[in-house]
């Protein structure tokens, strides 16, 4: 057996453990995990450290750089994060549907964990714990396989983690980490049937796409986003560009910040007057359709047919000018992730055929795409967007992350 096949048998039989364990024991191991990230939070700091050391020596993006930083406040937050785990309802075991037929047989559904999860995902640190602990309240085992560029908080977490576990009765190897972040493990990881139950890619478009074309083993894709505001010609032009800026700048390199702003032909130009100020505070790229550039002149570059699918993960906004909703829906359909997309319209009926016309996982009218987040929407902690249809839709909490077996009650039927 390769390491990896070690690892993933000792994964499933910790499995077996977990799923069993009650909500008591997984919310003890829960706070044994928040007390020891709390109490271990110096020397995780200081493997970061060495990671930011490291990805800046290697030129790392600022919005990249972002990702892999840990402070103290985003370890309270980490810690916090998991406590509002443990306060939220324990979704395995509960049975729906008891019904019974007419021969007798009392037939009900209940919840279970999916198995054994493998999580590949890139630079964010934070991600390691918020995985680890959604996965243990709902009685999965995790294995973790993050990147290079944060091996060493990545290893610190899991350490701290798993002692955490071995403390309060239940396996460590509900929670393991790949060591190896070659682009190998990565790949054994996609094809470790048998094994892994469910693989879930949180990262870039050309991770989530590399490991949806690969992977053998069953995938959910999360966290491609390639996102839309739509500013229509009934816009409030000051909140659309008070949206606009959030959703591109309060933090760029997430998967909900918008990629990609349309603009209603009636109102580009007074728009962009009131957007552009605004976007100037964080020195934004605007690249830009043949309309837009023309109004913007040399305030902007001109897009290439790329742009338009992109996912920049940077302070850069494609803009493109349409001639009215039909048009920007036709856009979105074209160019689109399925993530989030927004209109920003004081029209009723505009908005409503843009909420039922518009395929994503989630859809705005007049508010930042950045809201597409498991603890904004009140799941608590997400274990990622999904963009598919199957197995889940949108941000994926505990819920999302339970199967359904069929309990059958008998007194001597056959058939």
């Amino acid at each position: 057996m390769t390491i990896l096949e070690q690892q993933g048998a000792a994964a499933k039989q910790a499995a077996r453990k977990l799923a069993i364990a009650g909500t008591a024991k997984k919310n003890e191991a829960l706070e044994a995990i928040a007390r020891a990230l709390e109490v271990g939070a110096p020397q995780w700091l200081a493997a970061n450290a060495e990671d930011m050391k490291e990805a800046e020596a290697n030129g790392m993006r600022p919005a990249m750089l972002d990702r892999l930083r840990l402070t103290e406040q985003r370890v309270a937050d980490i810690v916090a994060a998991v406590r509002q785990v443990i306060a939220l309802p324990d979704p395995v075991g509960r049975v729906t549907k008891m019904e019974t037929r007419p021969n007798g047989l009392q037939i009900g559904r209940k919840t279970v964990p999916l198995g054994v999860i493998a999580i590949i995902y890139e630079a964010r640190p934070n991600v390691t714990v918020d995985a680890a602990a959604l996965c243990l309240k709902s009685g999965n085992v995790c294995i973790l396989r993050g990147g290079k560029e944060s091996i060493r908080s990545n290893r610190c977490a899991a350490a701290l983690m798993r002692g955490a576990l071995e403390s309060v009765g239940l396996p460590e190897d509900c929670i393991s980490l790949v060591q190896d972040t070659s682009r190998e493990s990565a790949n054994e990881l996609m094809h470790l049937n048998g094994y892994v139950d469910v693989l879930i890619p949180r990262g870039g478009a050309g991770l989530i796409r590399a490991v949806a074309r690969e992977a053998s083993v069953p995938v959910i894709r999360t966290g491609e986003g390639v996102c839309h505001i739509y500013v229509d010609s009934d816009a409030n032009l000051d909140m659309a560009a008070e949206i606009l800026y959030n959703a591109k700048c309060s933090r760029p390199s997430v998967c909900n910040a918008v990629e990609c702003v349309l603009i209603h032909e009636a109102v580009a130009a007074e728009f962009l007057q009131k957007a552009v100020p605004l976007l100037d505070r964080k020195h934004v790229e605007l690249r830009c359709d043949a309309a837009s550039l023309k109004l913007l002149g040399a305030r902007a570059r001109a897009a290439e047919d790329a742009d338009w699918d992109a996912e920049y993960d940077d302070y850069i906004l494609a803009v493109h000018v349409v001639r009215d909703l039909d048009e920007a829906m036709e856009f979105i359909a074209a160019h689109s992730t399925q993530h989030s997309e927004c209109i920003v319209t004081e029209s009723y009926a505009k908005a409503q055929r843009f909420l039922d016309e518009v395929d994503a996982a989630a859809v705005y009218v007049n508010a930042s795409t950045r809201f597409t987040d498991g603890g904004e929407f009140g799941m608590g902690a997400e274990i990622g967007i999904s963009t598919q249809k199957m197995h889940a839709r949108g941000p994926m909490g505990l819920e999302e992350l339970t199967s359904y077996k069929y309990i059958v009650y008998g007194n001597g039927q056959v058939r």
